[in-house]
């Protein structure tokens, strides 16, 4: 009966984990892996990097890609890259729709809103397409502002989906829309050497324009959207010792790694927390070269495993260029070794613990340089899941009494 009972246990134990397994991994996509499966959506899928349209679906929980094939994807060859990044946003709807749920629609219509109209970039309800069901199972998209004259997109097939999470959906043109059509005007010119010079940021600035396959690179890079971290003055003379050290190659990663292809303004580095990529990751094809950006309150970390250096003032904010000041060099772990957090102390006994709390040290350390990486710790939706695996043990060991 009590090796029964221990079965009963272990198979319990073992579909919550599998569940629990399952769940995780199904939060983790990537749309870009997903459209690379399938050639004919290349061109879809190399815009999508380019608008830099492809992070913001990876970060979304919640998403529907209407993605159109190569031969589609040519109506959008004389648009300019801020053009079409509006364009393809009205692609991207703020809601899970899977095959089965397009074709169960209540009353056979519902309008979602998209990225165009999640971001702001669209006025009034201009960001949202309208779905209609038809008899024989046909479902039509079409954009809240399209023209009279215009033809709606139609559903061809689901491409990917993960239940709630991501749907990639083939449909059979390019949605219309006068509002994401409309030119963008181009951003104003920016001297970035002058920008980072005039706040905190002037020796950062040197090295930069020292190496000119950096400065080229960001240079490139800032008006498709860009986010630099430059450590203050003092970080970068903290830092030099350790600098010339390293070899040309290794001083044009670290350069790099403190840029980011993305536009990020400081409210939105303040509510999501996950690892970036950097410009070094694009140069370096066998290395990582990301870290993590946490925040707790009105306070943003930049983790690499190696140091954790924080955000301290805003020297430049128009998108799509974002820099900001920060009190350490970043580190990156392809360069530095990584020191692990040392093993918790244990705790103090009853008798000695009111003696330890009197005679706590205020003193602080302004190293800081190492820091554990948080995915040490187990994310609270993993936590759950464990806690659920728990609960089916016992459930199982009450259901054998």
């Amino acid at each position: 009966m009590a090796a029964a009972r221990l079965w009963v246990v272990a198979v319990a134990v073992a579909v919550a984990v599998a569940v629990m397994a399952a769940a995780v991994e199904g939060k983790s996509y990537n749309i870009t892996k997903i459209l690379a499966a399938h050639p004919e959506f290349s061109k879809f899928n190399e815009m999508l990097s380019k608008t830099r349209l492809a992070y913001d679906i990876n970060r979304r929980q919640t998403i529907t890609v209407l993605a159109v094939d190569n031969s589609a994807m040519a109506s959008l060859d004389h648009f300019t890259l801020p053009t079409i990044r509006h364009i393809l946003s009205l692609h991207i709807l703020v809601d899970y729709y899977g095959s089965k749920k397009l074709h169960a629609l209540s009353h056979g219509a519902t309008a979602s809103s998209s990225m165009f109209q999640a971001t702001g970039s669209a006025p009034g309800t201009t960001g949202y397409v309208n779905i209609t069901s038809h008899k024989g199972g046909k479902i039509d998209f079409i954009s809240e502002d399209a023209d009279e004259s215009a033809k709606p997109s139609r559903y061809v097939k689901s491409v990917k989906e993960i239940p709630y999470d991501i749907s990639v959906l083939q449909v059979s043109s390019v949605l219309s829309s006068s509002e994401a059509e409309a030119p963008v005007p181009p951003p104003a010119p920016v001297n970035l050497t002058e920008l980072l010079s005039k706040k905190y940021c002037k020796s950062f600035a040197g090295l930069l324009a020292a190496n000119a396959d950096v400065f080229r690179a960001v240079n490139e890079t800032k008006d498709n959207g860009l986010t630099l971290f430059c450590p203050v003055d003092a970080a970068v003379a903290a830092f030099m010792p350790s600098y010339k050290n390293l070899t040309a190659k290794a001083k044009t990663a670290i350069l790099l790694y403190h840029a980011v292809p993305d536009y990020f303004s400081l409210q939105l580095l303040k509510s999501n927390n996950g690892m970036v990529t950097t410009l070094a990751t694009a140069s370096e094809s066998k290395k990582d070269y990301s870290y993590d950006v946490q925040n707790k309150g009105e306070t943003v970390t930049l983790d690499t495993r190696v140091v954790n250096s924080a955000v301290t003032a805003t020297v430049g904010d128009a998108e799509p260029l974002a820099v900001y000041a920060v009190t350490k060099f970043l580190k990156p772990k392809e360069l530095y070794k990584v020191v692990e957090a040392p093993a918790p102390a244990p705790e103090p006994s009853k008798k000695h613990k009111s003696a330890a709390d009197d005679s706590s040290d205020d003193s602080s350390d302004d190293s800081g340089d190492v820091k554990a990486h948080k995915g040490a710790a187990a994310p609270a939706p993993l936590a759950r899941w464990v806690t659920a695996a728990a609960a089916a043990a016992v459930a199982a060991l009450m259901l054998m009494a």
